[in-house]
């Protein structure tokens, strides 16, 4: 596959939702990290279980980079498939850092922790693509801004060939690294 442009570095995306996720989330998460990492797309989580595990394996395993931001200080708390371990300490705080350190963040159900990064997203202009149909914040969401205040993007997905379209787009359009199809 062709790498796409000459960036000044690759696109980095964050994907957040229930670290208790069910099944249709977690197979959902899956096939994002895939996704991502096909096209040399670092995949950013909180390190954790749920969403955040099954998209940084799908992504490791699909040859990809990939970060967990910890809300402890123990690097021992990350998921196995994280290549990058961040240890904040930070509690719920970290989850401004995750939301700051991507381009963008695509959304997998979420609750209460999901919808606080999605805020931190909107407040600084990330893009924000939300799996509709994996449930949570994502769901109720869809369609929706968060305020009056036009901060970014809230793109509906409705499978995974609309997210990878609006998110090659948006990559081409910010100069951001990739591989092509």
């Amino acid at each position: 596959m062709p790498l796409h442009s000459t960036p000044s570095r690759f696109a980095q995306a964050t994907i957040i939702g229930d670290s208790d996720a069910d099944p249709n989330a977690i197979d959902l998460a899956e096939r994002v990290g895939s996704m991502l990492a096909s096209h040399a797309i670092t995949v950013i989580t909180g390190g954790r279980g749920g969403v955040m595990e099954a998209a940084t394996r799908a992504a490791v395993r699909r040859g990809g980079t990939t970060v967990g931001i910890l809300s402890s200080t123990q690097m021992d708390d990350a998921n196995p498939w994280c290549s990058i371990v961040i240890p904040t300490g930070l509690g719920h705080a970290r989850n401004a850092l995750t939301a700051l350190a991507a381009d963008m963040i695509v959304a997998v159900g979420g609750g209460a922790g999901t919808l606080s990064e999605l805020c931190f997203g909107w407040i600084h202009g990330r893009p924000i693509y939300l799996m509709e149909g994996s449930g949570g914040w994502s769901d109720r969401l869809a369609g929706n801004t968060l305020d009056h205040r036009t901060r970014s993007a809230i793109v509906r997905c409705h499978n995974i060939e609309i997210l990878e379209t609006h998110i090659l787009e948006f990559c081409q359009t910010q100069g951001l690294g990739f591989r092509g199809l």
